[in-house]
C-alpha cells in the first residue's frame, strides 16, 4: 500500500515537473498554474490506468479461469496473485471433494449389500447395482420413481407402512423361482429431513443353511430315536418277562443289531465332521490302487454273504485295467478307502439276490482315473438323482433301513471327492440298475516308475 502511494506521488511530481518545464520554456505566467495543471493531468492519467487495470481484474474474476489470468505488477499484481492462490485452493478442495464422492460411490457400488436412497416422498434418489439386482429396479431409469410402485410385494408394502421398523424384513428377490429361491433381507433407516435408506442383503444361502441345519438335527434325532426306542423296548422286555435262554439270545441279538446301526450312524457323522473341518489332503501320501480294490472286494463279499444267507449269492466282479495295476491314488488313504467302500457297500445292499455288481478301474481320455461301480438293482428315478448326495436323503426310507444304510454314505463320498479335486457321477434307470463313478483328476493319481 505504501509503494502504491509513493508511486502515485512520484507520478504527480513528474507531471508537475513537466507542467513547470512547459511554462518556463513558453515563458507563461503564472508558472504555479501550469505546475498544478501538470500534476492534475498526471493524477488523471494514473487514475485511468489504475481503473483499466482494475477493470481487467474484475473481468477475469467474473470467469475465474486461472489460464486467462492477466499479468500485472504492483498493487493489482498482488491482488491477482492472492486471487489466483485462493482459486487454486478452492479448485483443489472441489477436486478433493469430488474424488471423495467418487470413491464413496465406488465403495458402495462394490459392496455386497444393496443401498437405496429415498427422498421424503419415498422416491428413489440413487441406488447401487447390488440393490438393483436384488430388487429388480434400474439405477438410472427408475430414479425419482416411488419405490412402492416398483416393488409390489405385500411383505415389502406392509414393512414400508411401519413408522419405525426395528427388525429387517425378508422377501422374495427379483429372480426368485420355486425351483431356485432367492431371499432378500431389507432394512429401512431414516436420516435427514424425512429421507430413508434401504439396505438389502442376499440371505438365500443363510436361509438354506438354517433349513439344512434344522433338517439335519431332525434327521439325526429321528435316526437315533428309532433304534433307541427298539432297544428300550427289548430292555424292558428282558427286565419284566421271564424268558428262556433262547428268547433272551434272540432279543440280545436284535439289540446288538440296533447298537451297530447307531454306531454306524455316529461314525458316519464323525467322518463328515472330520471331512468338513480338516485341511485339503496333501499330495505326499499315496494309496496303492490294487490294495484298495482288494480291501473293498473282501468287504463286499463278506457283506454279500451276510445279506444273502440262504438265497442265491450275488455275482461280484472287480476289474482293473492291466496298465493301471501299479497305479497309486494321491491323497488321504482313509478318505479314499471310505469313498470307494461306501459305493461298493451301497451296491451290495441294494442289489437283490442273484444280481450282479461290477467294479472297474480305467483311465479317461483326459488323463483322469475312473472308478465305476455298476449294479443290477432296482434303479433310481431321474428326479431323485440330483439329491442323492444330500445328508439323510433316501429314495425309499423303509428299504434303506432294512438294508442298514445311514443315509450319509453318498454325502461322505461327495465330500471326499471334492477335497481331492474329483467328482462323483451318477447314472441310473429304473429297472436297469445304477452306475456310480468316481473321477480322479490326473494330478491325484500316478503310475509307479
Amino acid at each position: 500500500m505504501i509503494s502504491r502511494f509513493l508511486s502515485f506521488l512520484s507520478l504527480l511530481a513528474f507531471g508537475a515537473a513537466i507542467g513547470f518545464s512547459w511554462a518556463v520554456m513558453g515563458d507563461k505566467q503564472p508558472q504555479s498554474l501550469y505546475l498544478l495543471l501538470g500534476a492534475l493531468l498526471a493524477g488523471l492519467a494514473w487514475m485511468l490506468i489504475d481503473a483499466w487495470r482494475g477493470y481487467r481484474v474484475r473481468s477475469w474474476l467474473r470467469h475465474g479461469d486461472l489460464a486467462m489470468a492477466p499479468q500485472m505488477s504492483g498493487w493489482w499484481g498482488v491482488v491477482l496473485d492472492r486471487a489466483r492462490k485462493l482459486l487454486r485452493d478452492r479448485e483443489r478442495s472441489i477436486d478433493a471433494g469430488e474424488q471423495r464422492h467418487k470413491d464413496f460411490l465406488s465403495a458402495i457400488q462394490a459392496s455386497p449389500n444393496g443401498v437405496v436412497m429415498l427422498d421424503a416422498n419415498a422416491q428413489i434418489e440413487w441406488c447401487n447395482q447390488t440393490a438393483a439386482t436384488h430388487l429388480g429396479i434400474h439405477p438410472e431409469r427408475d430414479v425419482m420413481q416411488r419405490v412402492g410402485n416398483l416393488l409390489r410385494d405385500p411383505v415389502f408394502t406392509a414393512y414400508m407402512a411401519v413408522e419405525q421398523p426395528v427388525e429387517p424384513v425378508v422377501m422374495a428377490g427379483f429372480r426368485h423361482r420355486m425351483e431356485r429361491p432367492v431371499r432378500i433381507s431389507v432394512q429401512r433407516h431414516r436420516y435427514g429431513e424425512g429421507k430413508q435408506l434401504l439396505l438389502t442383503r442376499d440371505v438365500t444361502m443363510l436361509e438354506q443353511a438354517e433349513a439344512m441345519r434344522r433338517d439335519f438335527v431332525a434327521n439325526v434325532s429321528h435316526e437315533i430315536r428309532t433304534p433307541l426306542t427298539v432297544m428300550s423296548g427289548f430292555v424292558e422286555t428282558l427286565q419284566t418277562l421271564d424268558l428262556n435262554a433262547e428268547e433272551q439270545k434272540r432279543y440280545l441279538g436284535l439289540m446288538a443289531i440296533q447298537a451297530v446301526r447307531m454306531q454306524g450312524l455316529v461314525e458316519d457323522l464323525l467322518t463328515l465332521s472330520r471331512l468338513e473341518g480338516s485341511p485339503v489332503p496333501s499330495s505326499v501320501s499315496t494309496l496303492p490302487l490294487s490294495r484298495l480294490m482288494q480291501a473293498c472286494e473282501l468287504e463286499a463279499r463278506g457283506l454279500s454273504d451276510t445279506i444273502s444267507q440262504g438265497t442265491q449269492p450275488q455275482n461280484i466282479q472287480f476289474e482293473i485295467n492291466p496298465l493301471l495295476g501299479e497305479a497309486q491314488l494321491i491323497g488321504e488313504a482313509r478318505e479314499l478307502q471310505s469313498a470307494v467302500s461306501n459305493l461298493v457297500s451301497n451296491a451290495v445292499r441294494y442289489t437283490p439276490a442273484g444280481g450282479s455288481i461290477h467294479v472297474s478301474v480305467d483311465q479317461g481320455v483326459d488323463g483322469s482315473l475312473l472308478v465305476a461301480v455298476r449294479d443290477t438293482g432296482a434303479g433310481i428315478a431321474a428326479e431323485h438323482l440330483p439329491r442323492l448326495t444330500e445328508r439323510f436323503y433316501r429314495v425309499d426310507r423303509s428299504r434303506s433301513r432294512e438294508s442298514g444304510g445311514t443315509g450319509l454314505g453318498l454325502a461322505i463320498v461327495k465330500h471326499v471327492m471334492q477335497r481331492h479335486g474329483g467328482s462323483l457321477s451318477i447314472t441310473s434307470e429304473v429297472g436297469q440298475g445304477s452306475c456310480f463313478k468316481l473321477i480322479f483328476p490326473h494330478n491325484r493319481w500316478r503310475l509307479n516308475a
